[in-house]
């Protein structure tokens, strides 16, 4: 680019919409300029139910994004989720062609290509190909280009998505002043690639995307990404469960949670007792603080309990030597208390929260930004510019792929 581009990156989740505005210059720096946020009404579960509603909701972060930057967005930058996206594992194998065995760039290019040529079934696309590591007669090699060897290898862990969940998304984005997506990225990968640095890629990391609706999550091995996946249980079930086990509302069982919920019992939530409104009115009551985090601390480990099921589902490994970097929380319900106690206690993982880029203003530190963070800095190592993490497009392109749903 010879000039800086604006990119708002958009976050739509089951319980807010977050935007960020950025200025993507020249040279790889990214300047962010404004945050908008609103309520989202009409998604569930990462799903659109209600389009207008969750169009309305998205629009009007964005417009509280834009007026907070003081300019327009040119571009979008769309995370994705939701239990209609899925993942699988492909694997690829060519002889070297040299006579000399040494690889080639066309070696390369025919083994990107027999990875990447499985079909998908009607009403699939294709959201990423993300490409593990080359190995050159069964050895990890970081780059095979003028390596000498045999039988090149490579692996790729492709994420897929329905059609006409894809297209809602877009379409809800293009409806505002003319915005065009620039591309979906998923929301595990955006967040795992702020929260999780490089060494901890390398050695094997665990990142749990946890909303309100969904928990996304991505596992680290060797420095890529090898497995993402969604699960439909969030912080809304964790309020959902307090309103149902201590007979309150939804509005009161959220007011608990926040502030008076932790994941595990302790000896202090042993003895004491909280109001259930907190102003001491009519209808106002004591509720045991040892029942609020039993409930608590029951759902969460069958949360993770659950994420670990789909992840040994998969085929994963999540040793202590595969995941040495162990679990990565992330995500607004991470903050939590003690939520990372119980995720060591599920996968027998040291766990810890999420610690965001000290480059980011402390406002934007929180987990909840993590994903429209990650957005941004997709756009600014877009695969036009050089994608270093391997995150790539098949080659007619998602957009591509959705352009007959708007005339294009």
């Amino acid at each position: 680019m010879s000039s800086p581009q604006i990119v708002a990156a958009i976050d739509i989740g089951t319980s807010k919409i977050v935007v960020l505005v950025g200025e993507i210059f020249p040279g790889d720096r990214l300047n962010i300029l404004g945050v908008g946020q609103a309520s989202s009404l009409g998604v569930r579960k990462g799903d659109i139910l209600d389009f207008m509603s969750a169009c309305n909701g998205a629009h009007a972060a964005l417009l509280m994004a834009e007026q907070n930057a003081r300019t327009q967005a040119e571009v979008a930058y769309l995370a994705q989720s939701g239990a209609h996206l899925d993942g699988f594992a492909q694997r690829a194998e060519v002889n070297v062609s040299a006579s000399d065995n040494r690889v080639r760039p066309i070696d390369v290019q025919r083994l990107l290509a027999e990875a990447r040529k499985k079909e998908l079934p009607a009403g699939r696309l294709a959201i990423h190909h993300i490409r593990n590591s080359f190995r050159l007669d069964g050895q990890p090699v970081v780059d095979p280009l003028a390596q000498q060897g045999e039988k090149l290898e490579l692996g790729f862990w492709t994420v897929t998505g329905d059609e006409a969940h894809l297209s809602n998304a877009i379409h809800l984005v293009n409806g505002y002043n003319g915005l065009e997506v620039k591309d979906i990225i998923v929301s595990s990968v955006a967040a795992a690639n702020v929260v999780t640095p490089e060494m901890e890629k390398k050695i094997g990391a665990l990142v749990l995307d946890i909303g309100s609706g969904v928990t996304d999550f991505a596992l680290y091995r060797d420095g890529h990404i090898v497995q993402t996946g969604v699960v439909p249980v969030g912080g809304d079930h964790l309020t959902n469960d307090l309103s149902l086990g201590l007979r309150i509302s939804r509005k009161h069982a959220e007011r608990v949670k926040l502030s008076f919920g932790q994941a595990m019992v302790d000896a202090q939530a042993r003895a004491e007792k909280v109001w259930m409104v907190g102003d001491k009115s009519v209808g106002d009551r004591y509720i045991p603080r040892l029942a609020i985090c039993q409930i608590l601390e029951a759902r969460v480990e069958e949360m993770f309990s659950i994420v670990k099921k789909r992840l040994e589902h998969l085929g994963a490994s999540l040793t202590p030597e595969e995941v040495a970097a162990g679990v990565i929380l992330t995500g607004g319900t991470s903050r939590l208390p003690m939520i990372e106690r119980v995720a060591e206690r599920v996968f027998g993982l040291p766990a810890r929260r999420s610690s965001e880029p000290d480059w980011l203003t402390e406002s934007l530190r929180g987990p909840e930004f993590s994903t429209a963070v990650g957005l941004l800095l997709f756009a600014l190592n877009a695969p036009d510019r050089g994608d270093p993490r391997g995150a790539s497009r098949k080659g007619d392109g998602l957009l591509n792929q959705l352009a007959r749903w708007f005339g294009a």
